[in-house]
């Protein structure tokens, strides 16, 4: 028989990944509940082995809508993959949602939570989209204020009991656009008895199994744009299971995010509960956008550190031209690489996790207020552009086998790529960085940050990368500064300077980090170190000046020539 060549093989991701463990360590690790943690963690990294053999055994079963039953009623009924189903079940059981609300760690419940989605996410088949959703409707009816729905749907959210628990949609994407859901067409109209109901199409709704959504809908005569919409919650079925007015028009054939039911929906008088004010729906649907960007943060983590688990695992056993894989230069650079962009990358996601409980936890300053902000935008968008590049480089470290779908690793590809998409575009949220460095002070508090982690790594191997994240920092501040007065230039180059951003204060965190893994004697310590020097080298200040007129030039229509500077 000729020769067969060996899969890769998932190792236990918490034990695989240093950068994990001595972080985990580090912020959660010091107190009576440490020692727990970490085995809990390394259960659970036993689990997502599990599952992702579960995962590749279940890739075809996608969702089925069914919308007629065999005597012409119209069910609208969406069959899940078993493995779906299963995640329901698993991700309450673990927490993945309610250990942020938990009283165990503190104001760490964040850092606890997000390590669990780390390690389980990526064996889910993307079940982290529902539960990132699930989440943030938590934490919006929270900050809602609104007793009644807290009352009613909040236990069902962050529960651990299978039996109890609920997902929630969040239904904002309408036909007239994406991210300016300010065109939302929807509307809100009461009727005799006082009952709210919507009216509309939602154009992209995932996770659309859910028990419950937030949505975003304008009350019958209401102003036009973002400030004359209302935040509702809709309960989707009633006691027998049915969609209560709901009609779902078809399933979304997507490039990736196969397993989630992603629907296109009529409301055609669905029912609905008002959540707060009849204005400024926007602004009270935030709490859900701050919560499920830092979702898609991790989940661009764990996605990276799954396609680089795989790849380092393949190239233990991939003999070519004489030698393993993992021996020959070349490759080591390759994989290096990866590495140091995912450990920056790390860093700067759970940094947004940190601020996020804090603030739940009502012990953020203003200071910290101001940075999450900011590092919310960036944090998202620069994380989301790296997951693309990294789980491509790593399947291509798999060669052919990287391209064949019953591998499962063009799945990972597929699934990054929604990450810069979601919950806002990257140049959508390099616009939201601007917006968010306008105020007074902000500037100054972000660099005071990347300047405080960058002055904690001492070591001589550190000391230049620090340099370069405050110089990039400092750098990205300025140009900002000098072209405030350009608006068009400063919108051409908002990427190219969230960019910038995101890179800065990823390279100060990590420097901060292996500093501190250095001083506690971690095993981690000198790879961290190699990590922060190899993310530096790679570039860190991407503001490169581009010329607006001939951006403008490339882009006109044939036989045209562009005006402006």
């Amino acid at each position: 028989m000729g020769f067969s060549q060996a899969p890769p093989q998932l190792q236990n991701p918490y034990d695989e990944d240093p950068l994990l463990a001595g972080y985990v360590r580090r912020k959660l690790g010091g107190g009576e509940h440490g020692p727990a943690l970490e085995a809990e963690l390394r259960k659970l990294g036993e689990v997502a082995i599990e599952y992702y053999g579960k995962s590749l055994a279940d890739r075809e079963n996608e969702p089925v809508l069914t919308q007629w039953d065999a005597w012409g009623n119209r069910i609208d009924h969406i069959e899940v993959s078993p493995l779906w189903r299963d995640a329901q079940k698993l991700a309450a059981e673990h927490g993945m949602v309610a250990a942020a609300y938990e009283p165990t760690h503190g104001a760490g419940a964040r850092l606890h939570q997000m390590a669990v989605v780390l390690l389980l996410g990526p064996s889910l088949d993307l079940y982290s989209c529902p539960l990132a959703m699930t989440d943030g409707a938590a934490r919006t009816l929270i900050a809602s204020g609104n007793n009644e729905l807290i009352k009613d749907y909040v236990p069902h959210l962050i529960t651990r009991d299978p039996a109890q628990a609920w997902t929630s949609g969040q239904w904002m994407t309408e036909r007239t656009g994406g991210s300016d859901v300010g065109t939302t067409e929807t509307v809100a109209r009461q009727d005799a008895d006082g009952q709210w109901r919507l009216y509309g199409t939602k154009w992209f709704t995932s996770a659309t199994t859910s028990q419950v959504a937030l949505t975003l809908a304008r009350p019958e005569g209401g102003a036009a744009g973002s400030r004359g919409l209302a935040m509702f919650a809709v309960e989707t079925r009633d006691a027998n299971g049915r969609l209560r007015n709901i009609l779902v028009n078809r399933l979304k054939d997507k490039l990736g995010t196969r397993k989630v039911p992603t629907a296109e929906l009529t409301l055609d008088g669905a029912p609905a509960r008002l959540v707060g004010n009849l204005t400024d729906g926007v602004r009270a649907i935030t709490p859900m956008l701050g919560t499920t960007r830092t979702w898609n943060a991790i989940s661009a983590v764990g996605l990276m550190r799954r396609g680089i688990a795989l790849a380092k695992d393949f190239a233990t056993r991939r003999t070519a031209f004489g030698s393993l894989l993992i021996d020959k230069p070349l490759h080591i650079d390759t994989l290096a690489g990866l590495e140091a962009e995912y450990a920056g990358a790390f860093m700067l996601a759970f940094r947004m996790a940190e601020l996020l409980g804090r603030a739940e936890h009502g012990v953020a300053d203003e200071a910290e207020a101001a940075l999450s902000r900011v590092l919310t935008p960036v944090g998202k968008l620069t994380t989301g552009k790296q997951a693309v590049a990294v789980v491509q480089e790593a399947i291509e470290a798999c060669g052919g086998a990287g391209y064949v779908e019953d591998t499962g690793l063009p799945r990972l590809l597929a699934d990054a790529n929604v990450l810069p998409i979601w919950e806002g575009t990257t140049n959508v949220l390099s616009l939201d960085t601007l917006r968010a460095l306008s105020k007074a002070g902000v500037p100054e508090t972000v660099v005071a940050d990347v300047q405080r982690a960058a002055n904690a790594a001492h070591a001589m191997e550190l000391i230049e990368p620090a340099r370069q994240a405050v110089a990039a920092a400092v750098a990205a501040m300025t140009w900002a500064a000098e072209t405030f007065d350009a608006p068009d230039r400063l919108e051409a180059g908002a990427r190219r300077f969230a960019m910038t951003l995101g890179r800065a204060m990823s390279l100060a965190y990590l420097c901060e980090h292996a500093q501190w893994c250095l001083d506690q004697g971690e095993a981690g310590g000198p790879m961290l170190a190699s990590a922060a020097r190899r993310y530096a080298q790679a570039g860190v200040n991407q503001l490169t000046p581009m010329s607006l007129a001939d951006a403008r030039q490339l882009v006109a229509p044939v036989g045209k020539v562009a005006q402006g500077t």
